[in-house]
């Protein structure tokens, strides 16, 4: 199973390298291929005041300790077409926002590096619609079959489900998502991006972890490849998507959770 863990934006030096420290019993479970997940930049924040992190540079150093100090697999978010290569340098998987999964240029590039590629459905796109955008990224890599679970998972393309809008303001989790999608490639669940509620009028999205641990059993009844949790050991002072992180200690039992549910549905 894979899981991926960590804080939504670099922050401190100390704050980083204090979650980095406490995920350390989920990359040493032999069942978990673990990844850490932090953005070295927000680009796409509500308000123009709000953090968004180091910047491209500081951010890939920083990341690039957090992966020789744990020995980490590195995910991290990549906005612009240039950003691919230099990333991948670093990271492990190149993650393509929400926002961004239908942009060509940024996928195509990103199918060049030898990174895997996780891209995150937009809120706005049926699960169907990202069968294309798997595609684009399978044929930027020479693949000229069909689109499906199996070769996606040969040349290293996720999808991410984190829920789809409904009304203003507000994100649902249609389970059938789930199915759908893993139909053209490995998939993952975004348990604490699905419980955002995106800014509508307010200067910052708020969400409500509360919801989070609901989610994650359901999907993992469903049947994902992965879950994808933003974690902190105090939300509350996060400097980005604290609303809808949850708690570094109550990880370890929702993963308790998750993989009992995965071994009676046999997934």
């Amino acid at each position: 199973m894979i899981l991926i863990a960590g804080p939504c934006v670099l922050e401190s030096h100390d704050t980083v390298m204090r979650i980095a420290e406490g995920l350390i019993p989920f990359s040493e479970d032999c069942t978990k291929e673990f990844y850490f997940k932090a953005s070295f930049d927000k680009a796409n924040r509500t308000s123009l005041n709000s953090y968004r992190g180091y910047g491209l540079e500081e951010g890939l150093k920083m990341l690039e300790e957090v992966k020789r100090e744990f020995g980490y697999r590195i995910l991290t978010d990549v906005h612009e077409s240039y950003q691919p290569k230099i990333v991948a340098e670093v990271a492990d998987v190149l993650q393509i926002p929400a926002f961004l999964c239908r942009q060509t240029d940024l996928l195509v590039e990103s199918a060049k590096t030898e990174a895997k590629i996780n891209i995150k459905k937009g809120q706005f796109l049926a699960p169907q619609a990202m069968r294309h955008s798997v595609e684009k990224v399978l044929r930027s890599r020479g693949y000229s079959g069909e689109v499906d679970y199996n070769s996606s998972q040969k040349y290293g393309v996720w999808l991410t489900e984190r829920g789809s809008s409904f009304g203003y303001g507000n994100l649902v989790v249609d389970m059938r998502s789930l199915k759908i999608m893993r139909g053209y490639a490995p998939v993952i669940f975004d348990a604490t991006h699905s419980v955002q509620s995106p800014a509508s009028g307010e200067s910052t999205s708020g969400g409500d972890s509360e919801m989070v641990p609901y989610l994650a059993r359901g999907a993992s009844a469903v049947g994902v490849d992965g879950m994808f949790f933003e974690t902190h050991f105090n939300p509350k002072i996060a400097l980005s998507d604290g609303a809808n992180m949850i708690k570094m200690r109550e990880l370890e039992r929702l993963m308790e959770q998750i993989d009992t549910i995965r071994a009676i549905v046999g997934d």
